[in-house]
């Protein structure tokens, strides 16, 4: 059975990251002298998945949500009420639900992606932290503004990932 993520995880993920990029700092640093360059082009790459996971997870919250869990106050689709006797308004109302191969890989990626958004946000908050003492030069502002760009992204790409994880969950607990 998978579990859900936690919050403690994703932190202790995090925590890793951070130590990997602060490392990787001091030892391009001790062994070339000199700044670690980090290109823009990398977080323009993580908005641009963290755009896709958010965008999936908007267009797929209607086909996921079920709708006794849905707040009839909700700006989201409302249930739908289907007349005893109609088979036929019981397909229509099963059709538009995600299939579970489909939402089972939509969990997946989920959990995927909060996982991998904390560990590279973790390396450029790493980056960062090593960085602060050089932000006054050229390099160093250039390479600490990428980088929070990139820990931007990576925010964005774990909300977008536990919020799309937790539409994924099954009733009842599972």
């Amino acid at each position: 059975m998978i579990k859900r993520t936690s919050i403690a995880w994703l932190v202790a993920i995090v925590l890793i990251g951070v130590a990997i990029g602060w490392v990787l700092v001091r030892i391009v640093d001790a062994t070339t002298g000199r700044i670690l360059g980090v290109p823009l082009i990398a977080s323009l790459g993580l908005w641009a998945l963290a755009i896709g996971v958010l965008l999936w997870a908007v267009v797929s919250r209607p086909r996921l949500i079920h709708p006794d869990d849905r707040g009839h106050s909700s700006r989201g689709p409302q249930p739908v009420h289907v007349p005893t006797g109609d088979p036929q308004a019981v397909r229509r109302a099963h059709h538009d639900r995600m299939p579970p191969l489909l939402a089972a890989r939509t969990a997946a990626l989920a959990m995927a992606a909060s996982r991998t958004g904390a560990l590279i946000g973790g390396f450029y908050l790493g980056i960062i932290a090593a960085l602060i003492g050089v932000i006054s030069t050229p390099s160093g502002s250039d390479s600490v503004t990428a980088s929070l760009i990139a820990a931007g992204a990576c925010a964005v790409l774990v909300g977008s990932a536990i919020w799309l994880e937790s539409m994924c969950r099954l009733r009842g607990g599972d």
